[in-house]
Parts: structure tokens; sequence; C-alpha cells
């Protein structure tokens, strides 16, 4: 893990920003186009060895990128071909310098610029593409498929809304991309994502500073954006100092519960109660010795569970089945004012009629759906950043859009993407083991927007240590190490 890497995001539209704040900063757009180039150049060399190249290159400035990439190709000894999408005659400013400056020959524009090729640069569209592709391009993006041929995309590989992560009528399937400055969402959203392959973020002399201009919103999930936030107890400290969770159990689906109790003990809770019903007490009471069983009582339910003010943290919805109560329950946690989460059925329950869940979320509350839970919740159309972003607007909280490709956003139109989850944690289990660790680091104190960036990426590092095998069980166990190194590196880096 390394904390010095830049995470934030740039939309399209911000990445145009940055390149104009860097020309005015007296840095050429000629320069930033030679050193786009000569970056991917470099990233080529580091992995592949001198072969046939050829250079796909579109009508805008992507295309001058290629144009670039193949004239320093072509001078240290690398066979070059370069096809050129358009004429020549209609390109402008700096793309048209550089094809000035290629003393190559520029081929048609054809399947038959492949024969022979050992590798391919896509420098065709890059993230700004936001219409379907067609014709000749589509031709030759099934051939390099067809083919198995290597590619190397310039920004974004071509037929990926640089945005949204969205393919728009095909693409080209990257070993590598090589974007500049910062990346865009497209290249962590599915199912753009899974067509970059490997992603090297370059630097093309565009100064930091311009971010403090540009103010980007978006950012990928990464330690530095809240390791310094993640709570460290006291030399006073006692249990309760570091806070006392409540989860609700349910009768049947016991194990759910179970599994948040032990993450969110992992993820520093001082004390735990899980609240269950009589039938189902024992059971609870024969898990772990560290867990508190209480009986939810017939009269006043939970509410006089949370009547004692050092409950600060409440979990509901792992296991407790759609039903009234657990909406009854979900009411009363988020009305008691304390940090809340809500997670599976405890927002299923609420299909139908969201409008009363959202009513009674007035303090930190962080709603946990995966994709089927959010759309019985909320009819928003659009792209997975969009909706998400307006459904924590909406329910005036923290939403996690689960998935490969997870996204967290806040009210206030936050957003991290989180990357580092494997498919491996496709289990059953792995939710509530995430609810656990949320909740565990809300009780002591931490937001709710910093506690589920954290939580996802935590949950995410420990299932890619574990490895193929795993399951829900094993990743409350190796949390404590995963925390344990990310505090050494925040104090390392002070």
């Amino acid at each position: 893990m390394n904390l010095e890497i830049g995470s934030e995001i740039l939309t399209t539209k911000e990445m145009t920003k940055a390149d104009t704040l860097a020309v005015e900063a007296g840095i050429s757009s000629l320069d930033l186009m030679e050193n786009a180039g000569a970056t991917v150049v470099r990233e080529i060399r580091k992995r592949w060895i001198r072969r046939s190249v050829v250079v796909l290159a579109g009508p805008g400035n992507n295309g001058g990128d290629g144009f670039v990439v193949a004239r320093l190709l072509d001078q240290i000894g690398w066979p070059v071909r370069l096809g050129l999408l358009g004429d020549k005659t209609s390109l402008r400013g700096d793309s048209k310098v550089n094809a000035e400056r290629w003393v190559g020959k520029i081929e048609e524009f054809s399947v038959a610029l492949l024969e022979g090729a050992g590798l391919v640069v896509d420098a065709l569209f890059g993230a700004g593409l936001s219409r379907p592709l067609e014709g000749i391009v589509l031709d030759i993006l099934n051939a390099m498929e067809a083919q198995n041929l290597p590619c190397v995309a310039v920004d974004v590989p071509t037929g990926i809304d640089g945005n949204t992560g969205e393919v728009l009528g095909g693409v080209s399937n990257a070993d590598l991309t090589v974007t500049f400055f910062r990346k865009k969402p497209g290249h962590l959203i599915l199912p753009g994502r899974q067509h970059c392959g490997e992603v090297e973020v370059t630097d093309i002399g565009i100064p930091s500073g311009v971010l403090k201009k540009i103010s980007p919103v978006i950012a990928e999930n990464l330690p530095q954006l809240w390791a310094d936030k993640l709570p460290v107890p006291a030399p006073d400290f006692h249990k309760y100092s570091r806070g006392h969770v409540v989860i609700v159990g349910g009768s049947e689906m016991t194990g759910a519960a179970r599994l948040a109790a032990r993450a969110a003990r992992r993820a520093g809770a001082g004390i735990l109660s899980i609240v269950s019903s009589a039938n189902a007490k024992h059971i609870y009471e024969t898990s772990d010795a560290g867990n508190l069983v209480l009986e939810l009582p017939a009269k006043n339910g939970l509410s006089c569970i949370l009547d004692n003010k050092r409950r600060n943290a409440i979990l509901v919805g792992p296991g407790n089945g759609v039903t009234e109560l657990t909406r009854k329950n979900a009411i009363t946690a988020l009305t008691s004012k304390n940090a809340v989460v809500l997670d599976a059925d405890a927002l299923t329950a609420f299909e139908g009629d969201p409008e009363t869940l959202f009513g009674n979320i007035k303090g930190r509350c962080v709603l946990t759906p995966h994709q089927g839970e959010f759309d019985r919740l909320f009819k928003i159309n659009g792209d997975k950043l969009s909706r998400c972003r307006e459904a924590a607007k909406l329910a005036n909280s923290v939403i996690i859009l689960k998935g490969f490709d997870t996204i967290i956003a806040d009210p206030n139109g936050r957003v991290v993407i989180n990357a580092n989850a494997p498919a491996d944690l496709a289990t059953a289990g792995a939710g509530d083991v995430l609810a656990g660790i949320i909740i565990g680091l809300m009780s002591q104190g931490m937001e709710a927007f910093e506690a589920a960036s954290a939580a996802v990426w935590l949950h995410g590092e420990a299932a890619r240590e574990l490895g193929a095998g795993l399951i829900a069980e094993d990743l409350s166990e190796i949390l404590p190490y995963v925390l344990d190194d990310i505090r050494k590196q925040t104090i390392s880096n002070r």
C-alpha cells in the first residue's frame, strides 16, 4: 500500500480544465501532447521488447498523442505503421503539428493495418467519446479481438465513456491503459474497468496545484483519504470510550448478525450487544463469548434498549427478515439519533414506501444496498455513479452501492470509487461483515462517509490478502493485520 498516490478522479470536463489551467500556467499544449506520447512509449518499453507496432490514430487530440507515439517508437528503431481515422487535412492544432512531424506513411484506415502487428496502440478517441462506435472502427476492434492482439490504450480504451465506464457499441480490450495526470471514472467503474487492463497514471507536466481550482469531488478510495481519521485508543480509554454497538439479530438467519458482531469488535468497538427474540437468544449466547446478548422487550422494543445512552451505534437488517418489526426497528434506530447502519432486510422492508425511511433519517446514517436492494428503494435512471450520488441526496444519507466497483456517496456530492476488492468477495455473509466494520468504526466516533469509505477498503484489502477460497468468517480474522498495517504507515508518513 502506498499512501502517497494521488486519489483524485477527474471527469472528462475537469481533465480539459486541467489542461487549460496548465497552459495558462505557462506550459504549452504542444509540450503536454509530446509528454503524453513520450510516457506511453516509456510504459510500452517497460513491458514489451521491440516488435511491429500499429498505431490507430483518431481525428482529435488522442490521435495527436498517437502520432507522437509513432514518431518516438520509429526513432528508436521499432517498426511502426500508422492508420488515421479521417483525413490529415482535417486535423487541427497540436494534432496537425504532430501529424506533420510524422515522416512515415499514413495508411488507409482498414482491417488490413493489423497484418503482422505485434502490438496495437489505440489512440482513437480517448475518454471523451459520447456516441456509439460503428463502421470501420468496430470492424478493426473486432478484428483485434479475434486475433488476440496485445493493445495499449491511450487515455481510455476506445468505446468506453470516460465519465461512466459504459461501453458505447464496442470496445478495445487493452492490456495496458496509459492515462495522464489523474484517472477518470471509466477506469474504475464496470464494465469499463474490465477493458482497461493495467492502468498507469503518468505525469505529463500538469501542475498538481490546478486541482485546487478544479475542486474535484470524486476520488479513488485509498487510505490517504481516511487513514488519519481511523480511531486509535488513547491510554486512558476504557471499553465504553470505544463505543457500544447494538446489532439487531434475526430469529432464523442468526449467522448474519454474528458475522457482523465479530467484524464490529475487530474494527475496534469496545463493547457489543446483540438484541434477539426469546426463541433465538440461546443461539447468540453460545456464540462468541465477548458478545452481550439482550432479549428484545415485548413492550417498547428496541427503544427500551436504546434508552441506555452508552449504546451509541446501531446496526439493523442482517438476517432480520422483511417484516413489519424490521421496519419498526429501523425507524427506532434512526430516531434515536445515534450512529446507524441499515443493511439487507432493513432496506428491502421499505420497498414501496421509501419515503418513510428517508423521512426518518436525521443523523449519521449509512445505507448499504447491493444493486437489487438499490433498485427497490430508488427509482433513478442513469449511470451507476450519477444514480448513487442522486440517491445519497434523496435519502440524506451515505450510500454504499455495493459491487465489484463499489461506489460510496454522501448527500454533499462527495464520491469515492473502490477498486481493491477481488471477485472472491462474492460469497455469503461478506456483506454482513462489511456492515459490522462500518458500525464498529462509527461507534468510535468516525463520521459516516469516512467510516463507510474505510470499511469498504479494509474489507476489500482483507479479501485480497486472503485470496482464493476465502469465506466470510475469514475476513474478520485478518482485519486486525490490515488495520495495524494502515496504522503503522500513517504514523510513518506524518
